[in-house]
């Protein structure tokens, strides 16, 4: 279980970079447990439509419950080459205090030139690149869906270290410690964090989702996908991290497996005016090939469904004109309502509204 066999990793500037623009993660290209706001200054500026690749570091392996040391966490499961960014971001006097902020590493804002608040920005991700062939799932400090019950027996963490198949297409979770029966599961490479900065000169904390986005943590964003987020501030300055190789709804444990990607996006601008009328109330909203995903976001479960519920009434309103009252019997009938996730504070669910019955 140990021995990690798979592709090269994907060390910062090293392998395929799809973009002209690439923005590492470096200690002065990321913040760590807070995320951008309107006062801090863009990495990048780039023109709508433009893609930008982006290497993301994982917040697990690098935490100081785990050591702050990757090349010892990640050694002990037989790992012989780490990232190394991940490495100088441990190793760094990045301001984070664990005891007010949260555990993720999130770029710097990039600028999409001309947005103003009010707008849509449009991130696309053209493509998520696992970057090393193993990933981690953790439960820590009584967090998760069952903060009474795990970790067992009063620890204050318990990290799984989960490897992949060489062609990096499935994990391989250990049914028990140093068991070699494994469950196999499909992976899906997704960011947990992708927003918007809010207005002010406050950073939120990199936990709680929000209308800036935040750590959404919804796994519908795979590459293919698009985020449409409401900017608050001239430019949106948009930001990404949190990478994920799967995630089930719920995400219940607290975190998913995690690991670093390399991902290329697009960033595009939606007039407010064109927003309000293709998509009604300015929040948070997905669209996938197939789909158009609304969320709901609250620190209550049920009214974070109604919210949800209330949001996909006014796009079916926005989008195809519908009767409020018909949309609202024909989401009974045709959509299905998912949890997105129980632990980041602020829960989530979200809708998935096929859009194949509209055409």
């Amino acid at each position: 279980m140990d021995d990690v066999p798979g592709p090269p990793v994907l060390q910062p500037g090293a392998g395929p970079v799809r973009a002209r623009e690439y923005l590492p993660a470096e200690v002065d290209t990321v913040l760590w447990g807070r995320l951008p706001c309107g006062d801090d200054a863009p990495v990048l500026t780039v023109e709508p439509g433009a893609e930008v690749t982006l290497d993301t570091v994982s917040h697990e392996g690098i935490l100081e419950d785990q050591g702050r040391d990757p090349r010892a966490f990640f050694g002990a499961h037989g790992v012989d080459e780490v990232l190394d960014d991940a490495v100088a971001v441990a190793a760094s006097d990045l301001v984070r205090d664990p005891r007010t902020d949260g555990p993720h590493v999130v770029s710097r804002p990039i600028r999409v030139a001309g947005v103003r608040p009010g707008d849509l920005v449009a991130v696309t991700v053209l493509e998520a690149l696992p970057r090393v062939p193993y990933g981690v799932v953790s439960n820590r400090h009584a967090r998760g869906a069952l903060p009474q019950e795990y970790p067992r027996g009063g620890a204050p963490l318990h990290s799984v270290f989960v490897p992949t198949t060489p062609d990096l297409t499935h994990g391989l979770l250990p049914l028990a410690p140093g068991s070699e029966q494994v469950a196999r599961f499909p992976l899906a490479p997704f960011l947990g964090i992708m927003g918007v900065a809010v207005a002010g000169s406050e950073r939120p904390h990199s936990v709680p989702p929000g209308p800036h986005g935040g750590n959404i943590d919804l796994n519908l964003l795979t590459a293919g996908s698009t985020l449409y987020l409401p900017a608050q501030v001239d430019g949106g300055l948009v930001y990404v991290g949190d990478p994920h190789y799967a995630q089930g709804g719920g995400e219940v444990a607290l975190t998913a497996m995690e690991a670093p990607l390399r991902v290329t996006l697009r960033l595009d601008a939606v007039a407010r005016e064109e927003a309000t009328a293709r998509f009604g109330e300015l929040a948070p909203l997905a669209e996938t090939s197939t789909h158009l995903v609304p969320m709901g976001l609250d620190r209550d479960l049920d009214e974070a469904m109604r919210a949800c519920v209330r949001a996909a009434i006014a796009l079916l309103v926005a989008r195809y004109g519908m009767d409020e009252r018909h949309a609202y019997a024909y989401l009974s009938a045709a959509t299905d309502f998912e949890v997105t996730q129980v632990v980041d504070v602020v829960q989530g669910v979200h809708a998935t509204i096929r859009t194949a019955d509209f055409r």
